[in-house]
């Protein structure tokens, strides 16, 4: 299992929780145009699992946020292979701030590698649309939450036991500052101690 490989596929997995649920709360700013359409921009781009959705709804920042160590076009590539590589069941809205040309979303994700985190996303408004734009952190990180989803991703994309123990162990040692930045800071030293001493034995056994 490279480290690059599970990397971009956890990394993938955080546009893939923005889903919106029919639950959920939104501030009273912004038309409802914009409300509406922002939704509809999280919805695609967590839920589609269409290629497009990577730059429809996405920003190259965004993107390459998202999408490891790669850059422009090879972000856009990379996030057009795993578009349909994990979904959350849902995400309950707490709140949508609309300024001008840009917004916030923060909402609690249900199922994928961010499964019981509070997340906090920027989006702004390219020619009329709107488009996720960074990924701000979390609220109130839960270490354990992500060690168990990020196991339950191994699991599911087949990774071989010894490979998946041995993220969960480089997770279980690291600081709650070190995890957070390989995912909100796209930090490669952080994901290097995260993944990299696991890049062997990654499949089979």
């Amino acid at each position: 299992m490279g480290k690059g490989r599970f990397a971009v596929s956890a990394a993938v997995a955080l546009f893939a929780v923005l889903a919106l649920a029919a639950c959920g709360s939104s501030s009273d700013n912004g038309s409802s145009a914009d409300q509406a359409q922002i939704k509809q921009a999280l919805t695609a781009a967590a839920t589609s699992g269409d290629p497009a959705a990577c730059t429809k709804y996405q920003t190259l920042k965004f993107t390459e946020q998202t999408s490891g160590p790669a850059k422009g076009q090879a972000a856009i590539r990379a996030c057009e292979k795993d578009a349909k590589s994990t979904a959350a069941k849902s995400l309950d809205i707490t709140d949508v701030s609309v300024n001008g040309d840009s917004a916030t979303a923060v909402a609690k994700a249900t199922g994928s590698i961010f499964d019981g985190q509070t997340l906090k996303v920027a989006l702004v408004k390219e020619n009329g649309q709107w488009k996720l734009d960074e990924f701000q952190g979390f609220e109130n990180f839960d270490k354990n939450a992500i060690i168990n989803a990020v196991t339950a991703l191994g699991n599911q994309q087949g990774e071989s036991a010894q490979a998946n123990n041995c993220v969960k162990q480089q997770f279980e040692q690291a600081s709650e500052q070190t995890i957070q930045s390989a995912f909100v800071g796209n930090d490669q030293q952080a994901q290097q101690q995260l993944f990299g001493p696991c890049q062997k034995g990654s499949k089979g056994g």
